[in-house]
């Protein structure tokens, strides 16, 4: 009987590691989702004040296309782990129903496995352009000409963010069997 206790405490200890993972990225999650939406908010500002400076009072402004376009892509790359978190991103739900329970798990860890190939990739190439950019100083060909490790950072921590939700997602599938929540 102490044996099984043993291993119900060992599999416990393991667990409180990915534990911790998974309530620091919910709470950097919130918090992203939070400026994410702000972000969102100051783009449609930034687009709105653009339309009526340059048709009322005829101002040009040169740096409003590329300060909305790094909100967005800001508020899209950084929000993307807490989509995942929720698994809100687009599926193809129509095979789920088609397939056996079993099969479906199959499917559901290989298509995690898969998205974390992709987005540690995507994650790593993008820490690589960032790099780049921030030692050769790469800036935009805009008249504004902002520094591109804006963006590229945003683009870094959003596919970072998004691998590690997506591996959290995948050990925890690994230990339960693939068993959806």
């Amino acid at each position: 009987m102490a044996h099984g206790l043993d291993d119900v405490e060992t599999g416990q200890a393991a667990a409180l590691p990915r534990r911790a993972a998974d309530r620091i990225l919910a709470f950097v999650n919130d918090l992203v989702v939070k400026a994410s939406s702000a972000a969102l908010v100051a783009a449609g500002f930034v687009l709105t004040y653009s339309v009526i400076v340059r048709y009322f009072l005829k101002i040009s402004t040169d740096w409003q296309d590329e300060t909305s376009v790094f909100l967005i892509i800001g508020a899209v790359f950084l929000s993307s782990a807490a989509v995942q978190a929720m698994r809100g991103h687009v599926a193809i739900e129509t095979i789920v129903g088609l397939l056996p329970p079993r099969v479906n798990r199959v499917r559901l860890i290989l298509v995690d496995v898969a998205s974390l190939a992709f987005c540690a990739f995507f994650a790593w190439k993008s820490w690589t352009l960032l790099h780049e950019a921030w030692v050769d100083g790469y800036h935009s060909g805009s008249t504004w000409g902002p520094p591109l490790w804006i963006p590229y950072s945003l683009m870094t921590i959003g596919m970072t963010l998004l691998s590690i939700q997506i591996l959290l997602q995948v050990i925890d599938e690994s230990r339960r069997g693939g068993h959806p929540r």
